[in-house]
């Protein structure tokens, strides 16, 4: 059945191979001629391939190309989808390695050897099937790159889950978050909790004093290294600015091919609009390799995809059921089957600016050769839709404006966003890829890139999202994150030498003053703004013995002067994104860090009782369907 269905070729047709690709196309009545001129205009600007051209342009379906390049060639077309495979032949492969070489084993017999390529058959795929099989002879057949990456999900659908599960605990356990606690850990952490309670047995005030103070120093220098990173961030433009010159001098012809990955879960309102903000960026289509992640059991999701009917350019990847269900689990899926030579993270609401691919491109030319990301600023669209999403707007303003380019400038340790982060994707695959059960995964990559001695910067680019509107929402996706900074933390201190010696103290030390002083502060507010208040309420001399002078003094800073500064903070960031209606909102923000530390203690309780769930955040809520990204609002 197999040699009937596909015929045999025993030699290429070369007389047909040297028709042209546009000749036969047109003389096949699948591409017109104004078509062809069109492209091969395109293609003198790009200098990309025809084949690629026209399937981006719309103007042939994938597989008509591929079926017109097999006559060319001279070798049978198969359509993998259709077409039965050997499976036990197939399993000898690395399928990362068919993935690389675009190709696929479909049969064998006797000593002969049919594989299915998506490129011009050559001696190094006989070299390449060689290396496994030994000695054999090698039959090609055409079929697309759909094909074969399907072929490669159905066949080795264990083996991909397996590695976007689990091939960073298995490559390096100690960076992954599936344990929770070392063993050494959990004896310091019960250690210390035996001495509390023998100290509040047998001295309480002194024990309390003990604590009180340590909890003020820690916030005091925690307020205080806020303030620094930001003052520096506000006096120096981004280290990877990118000027709007060099952004229109950069040739299309120079750039290489870009992955986009896109996970999405229950998004089927909002991935209509995700497809037409893609079509948005201003890169050239044939060199852009999107990824649409969805999960097995989404099956809303996917026939809304279909429905937006998406170009050709978008590959719909289906991520296997299993867990950890997360998703830089998804994203290690897309790592995966990405070929492009950079590669970034969009979420379904975003709307990045059209020109940030191309910004990323030159940063990471202008960069050391150790830049390993650049992180491009996140930001609201729906910013004055209601109190919350204007905190969160100034919140994010704040962080991306200031802190990350104050951390970009000291050269420390920057934790990514959890969207819009570009990376060379030979260097993150050298390094492992996502943690999936990390829940912030974006913030561990980052704190382990600086560990491997790689940098990470920020360009001057903005992508547009959609703010939390709701509380219940926003405090569903704020405890997610404080979980994964308390993952991060724990991972990366449970060898604390090693840290010293591979990150340095200045490194080390900013780590764990902005990884895991953020959650600390939170979970301290709720107990000392507890305490103060009742003072203030009652005026009570009770607590006068758990403050003496030093303590008190700092506690009044950390109170009066740190939630003033950080409302400062707040202030700046508005008025740097010439966002003045949102300045006098910045005065709200110790109630908004209220909300913080609800979610905080949420954080904590699912740390012990659910570590890697994937506290899902519900996008399309907001009445800003069709978002502004120039006016911001």
């Amino acid at each position: 059945m197999f040699v009937r269905h596909l015929g045999k070729v025993d030699e290429p047709q070369y007389v047909r191979a040297r028709e042209r690709l546009g000749e036969a196309l047109v003389a096949r009545g699948l591409l017109s001629q104004e078509q062809l001129e069109r492209a091969l205009e395109y293609q003198c600007r790009t200098g990309d391939r025809l084949g690629r051209i026209l399937i981006a342009l719309g103007y042939v379906r994938r597989q008509q190309l591929y079926q017109v390049l097999a006559e060319l060639w001279g070798y049978p077309f198969v359509d993998l989808l259709r077409e039965p495979v050997d499976i036990h032949l197939a399993r000898r492969f690395d399928p990362k390695a068919l993935v690389q070489h675009r190709c696929f084993p479909v049969r064998r017999q006797g000593n002969e050897v049919w594989i299915a390529t998506a490129e011009p058959p050559s001696g190094e795929l006989e070299e390449f099937v060689r290396s496994v099989l030994g000695p054999v002879q090698v039959r090609p057949l055409v079929t697309t790159e759909w094909d074969i990456d399907h072929a490669v999900r159905r066949v080795f659908r264990d083996v991909v889950l397996d590695r976007a599960s689990l091939g960073l605990y298995f490559r390096s356990p100690d960076e992954s978050a599936r344990k929770v606690l070392l063993t050494w850990q959990k004896a310091a952490l019960w250690f210390t909790v035996v001495c509390l309670l023998i100290g509040l047995f047998r001295s309480p005030t002194m024990t309390l004093v003990l604590v009180s103070a340590v909890v003020n120093g820690a916030l005091f220098v925690f307020v205080i290294f806020h303030l620094i990173v930001a003052l520096v961030g506000a006096q120096h433009e981004h280290v990877q600015a990118i000027r709007d010159e060099e952004v229109r001098e950069l040739r299309d012809d120079e750039l290489p091919l870009y992955t986009v990955l896109v996970p999405v879960y229950r998004e089927a309102n909002v991935v209509g609009h995700l497809i037409e903000n893609l079509r948005r960026l201003d890169y050239p289509s044939s060199k852009l390799e999107v990824l649409l992640l969805i999960e097995e059991d989404d099956e809303e999701t996917l026939q809304a995809a279909k429905a937006a009917r998406p170009p050709e350019t978008v590959t719909f990847i289906i991520v296997p059921n299993g867990e950890p269900k997360t998703k830089p689990k998804a994203c290690n899926v897309g790592l995966f089957f990405a070929r492009g030579e950079f590669l970034t993270i969009y979420d379904a609401e975003d709307r990045p600016e059209p020109d940030q691919l191309k910004k990323a491109v030159i940063a990471f030319r202008k960069g050391p050769p150790d830049l390993v990301c650049v992180q491009a600023a996140l930001n609201y669209y729906n910013a004055t839709e209601n109190l919350l999403t204007r905190m969160f707007t100034l919140e994010y303003s704040y962080w991306f404006d200031y802190v990350l380019t104050g951390l970009d400038r000291l050269q420390l340790p920057i934790p990514l966003g959890g969207t819009s982060n570009h990376f060379r994707v030979d260097r993150l695959r050298e390094l492992g890829g996502w943690d999936p059960f990390n829940v912030t995964e974006d913030a561990d990559l980052g704190i382990r890139a600086a560990a491997h001695g790689y940098r990470v910067g920020v360009i001057n680019s903005t992508t547009w999202e959609e703010a939390n509107t709701r509380v219940g929402n926003w405090i569903r996706q704020r405890s997610r994150w404080i979980k994964g900074y308390l993952q991060t933390v724990l991972v990366h201190t449970r060898h604390p030498f090693r840290l010293l010696r591979s990150a340095g103290v200045r490194n080390a030390l900013g780590f764990l003053l902005l990884i895991g002083g953020t959650p600390f502060a939170f979970l301290s507010l709720i107990p000392l703004w507890s305490l103060t208040l009742i003072w203030l309420l009652t005026r009570t001399h009770l607590f006068d013995v758990l403050f003496p002078p030093v303590v008190l003094y700092i506690s009044l800073f950390n109170l009066l002067i740190g939630n003033g500064v950080m409302s400062y903070l707040g202030m700046m960031a508005g008025f740097k994104r010439r966002r003045y209606d949102l300045v006098p909102f910045a005065l709200l923000n110790p109630l908004y860090w209220i909300l913080h530390s609800i979610a905080a203690y949420k954080a904590v309780w699912q740390l012990v009782t659910k570590p890697f769930y994937w506290e899902k955040t519900q996008h399309g809520l907001s009445r800003y369907l069709k978002p502004s990204a120039e006016s911001g609002s």
